[in-house]
């Protein structure tokens, strides 16, 4: 593998202006730095939070079976 020059670099923006447009980049381009900016929110907000307690085991559910639909009769 050779190495990754500032050819490459502009290869690669054209290759990316034809697939998306023009227009499209800067909302793609927002909406992954929202991303990045959430997740590391994430990571920081989830060292401070404790585990939960673990809760009771799951009893059997009380929901009745789904209704069946009547045989479809043919009118004569």
């Amino acid at each position: 593998m050779g190495e990754f020059g500032p050819m490459h670099w502009v290869v690669v923006a054209v290759v990316i202006l034809v697939l998306f447009g023009g227009k499209k980049i800067p909302e793609v381009m927002r909406g992954l730095g929202q991303g990045i900016k959430e997740f590391k929110e994430g990571m920081h907000s989830g060292e401070s939070v404790a585990a939960p307690p673990p809760s009771a085991p799951a009893q059997a559910s009380t929901v009745p079976p789904p209704a069946v639909a009547p045989p479809f009769e043919e009118k004569k």
